[in-house]
């Protein structure tokens, strides 16, 4: 036995030094890239825009640059949330931006510049007609998304393309290129280049015919990826390369100049750059962040999730097994009555089984009429019995002698036990 326990400690002693020293060689691993498109400002991970946030003063002439965590409509005419809504469900019953009147939005006077640099451009409509009319009135407005989509582009005049092929039955889709390049249209700008992946520049804008629009900047092949759109005093900038904005393409030579070139065509001015889509509003913020923002703790508690579920279901499933099926006694009354009659029977022991009957027959009398010490020799106790069971006296009489000559006799025939027996089933049957 002392045995046994040395080699279990053995063991154990082994797992918990394999367990460490697990956890010694994690801790220490390089802690791998992140390659999410999150393009929020404080990230440094490729995907990021810190380099770019940290370059924009420079890049733009001017140092009022602030960071916005508010819509569009909110931010530029400093009303609450709750008017926002409000204002929502004013326009809610139209769902076109030109079709509604923004003239009377209280915007802000002076003039600026509204920078979005995000994977995806998803302001509600209610924001999208406040930057149109924002633009209106004199302001420039900066959009760079792969997903660039809404009835706005239509009061632009601008479409968007997806150079993805579709895929049909039996024709072999194509391939995107390698690799694009983007160059500017400006001579001036000739010498900046831009070499891009081909799964990161798959949209290409098309001005359409009678709208007053400039291509900035193209790939080999002369389709737009960056436009400049009028839009009353201001102006529309649309570029589909959201990547060339990131630190990855910002900070790699041959890509670096891109996004410098595209934002000079800003004037230098108070620019807002926006964060709302990125990161919601200030103190918006899971309470998990903790859990989410740390790889090891994320993986912990989806494992302790796991766990739980698991637990619960094993749990379920031991605490609900089948019930099984117990059958009720059999109700062996009559079978044992039967049997002790034969053994009388066998024994010939009619009298007994008389005393028996008589027995049950003054236990009858007690709870069916309340007799509880009858008198069978008694007129009174005769005639009452009569009344009560509303038999005639003569059968009654007849009843008590066979009772009274069983209580009596020191042996019965079977005849005579018969007799006494057809007697008081007849009285307990007829009785009422």
């Amino acid at each position: 036995m002392k045995r046994h326990i040395t080699t279990f400690r053995l063991y154990a002693l082994g797992l918990v030094l394999l367990f460490g020293a697990y956890v010694l060689v994690e801790s220490h691993r390089p802690k791998p890239l992140d390659w999410t498109p999150t393009y929020i400002n404080t990230d440094k991970i490729p995907y990021g825009t810190y380099a770019l946030f940290d370059q924009l003063p420079r890049l733009l002439g001017t140092d009022s640059v602030e960071v916005v965590r508010l819509p569009a409509y909110n931010q530029l005419t400093g009303a609450s949330p709750d008017d926002a809504s409000e204002e929502s469900r004013q326009y809610r019953s139209s769902e076109e931006p030109t079709e509604v009147d923004t003239a009377s939005l209280p915007l802000r006077e002076e003039h600026a510049n509204y920078l979005y640099i995000n994977n995806e451009f998803g302001n509600s409509p209610l924001d999208v007609r406040t930057l149109l009319a924002y633009a209106r009135r004199g302001n420039n407005v900066f959009i760079t998304a792969e997903d660039l989509y809404g009835a706005f582009l239509d009061s632009l005049g601008v479409r968007v393309e997806r150079l993805d092929p579709p895929i049909r039955e039996g024709v072999r889709p194509l391939l995107l290129p390698d690799s694009v390049e983007l160059r500017f249209a400006n001579p001036a700008l000739a010498a900046v280049r831009c070499q891009l992946p081909g799964k990161e520049a798959r949209h290409r804008f098309v001005l359409r015919t009678g709208h007053a629009g400039h291509t900035l900047a193209t790939d080999e092949k002369g389709r737009a990826v960056y436009v400049e759109v009028p839009h009353g005093r201001g102006h529309f900038y649309l570029c589909s390369v959201p990547a060339a904005f990131s630190n990855f393409y910002f900070l790699r030579p041959g890509s670096q100049q891109f996004a410098g070139a595209a934002l000079r065509y800003l004037p230098a001015r108070r620019t807002f750059w926006d964060e709302y889509q990125k990161q919601g509003p200030v103190g918006e913020q899971s309470l998990l962040r903790v859990l989410v923002a740390h790889e090891a703790l994320r993986i912990a508690y989806y494992v302790t999730l796991a766990g739980a579920v698991l637990f619960m279901f094993t749990g379920a499933r031991r605490r609900q097994r089948i019930i099984p099926t117990i059958n009720p006694l059999p109700n062996t009354t009559l079978l044992f009555t039967r049997t002790v009659a034969s053994l009388y029977r066998q024994g010939s022991s009619h009298a007994l089984i008389a005393e028996k009957k008589v027995g049950l027959f003054m236990d009858y009398l007690r709870t069916r009429f309340q007799e509880t010490s009858p008198d069978f020799g008694d007129e009174e106790f005769r005639e009452r019995l009569s009344q009560k069971s509303g038999l005639t006296r003569p059968r009654v009489d007849e009843l008590l002698r066979l009772v009274n000559f069983a209580r009596t006799a020191p042996q019965m025939t079977d005849q005579q036990l018969l007799q006494l027996s057809k007697a008081l089933s007849d009285f307990k049957r007829e009785a009422r």
